[in-house]
């Protein structure tokens, strides 16, 4: 039976656990999605506390991690979500994604809207995927894909 969090201590106090275990073993979180069948975006949130993991991937990344059972249960749990607290961000990479949203957050609602209509795009029913390409120019650029399922808003 799924069970939810309500106080998000124990998730992010078991965040802080696995990372450490993380760390310790010099595992990359590819490496602990694979234990999962599930993508590195999803098994690292779940793992930093954003998603409950089904049972199966939560006892193999317990086992990957030297956890114990209580933490592989925990990982079961329907969490808190939200990993930043209120105000604005200070680490500069979530910063950035902050900035993004300050300047072009109005565009991409302009532009949703106009392709779909009134509504949101789902971040339950989404899909999140990062790659590192060369920059032409030199260096490399990042090419982050939000993919999340439209959702019309429905009068009643």
């Amino acid at each position: 039976m799924p069970h939810a969090q309500f106080d998000p201590a124990a998730r992010q106090a078991l965040a802080v656990t696995a990372v450490d275990a993380k760390v310790q073993a010099d595992l990359s979180w590819q490496q602990i999605a694979d234990v999962t069948g599930y993508s590195v975006a999803f098994v690292t949130a779940a793992v930093l506390g954003q998603h409950a993991l089904p049972e199966p991937a939560a006892q193999a990344v317990a086992e990957l991690l030297g956890l114990d059972a209580d933490a592989a249960t925990l990982l079961q749990t329907v969490p808190t979500r939200g990993s930043i607290p209120g105000g604005i961000p200070t680490d500069p990479t979530i910063y950035r994604f902050y900035e993004m949203l300050q300047v072009y957050g109005t565009t991409l609602k302009a532009l949703v809207h106009e392709e779909f209509g009134d509504g949101i795009i789902s971040a339950i029913n989404f899909k999140l995927d990062v790659k590192k390409i060369a920059d032409p120019e030199g260096g490399e650029r990042a090419v982050i894909t939000l993919d999340g399922k439209y959702l019309p808003t429905k009068p009643f």
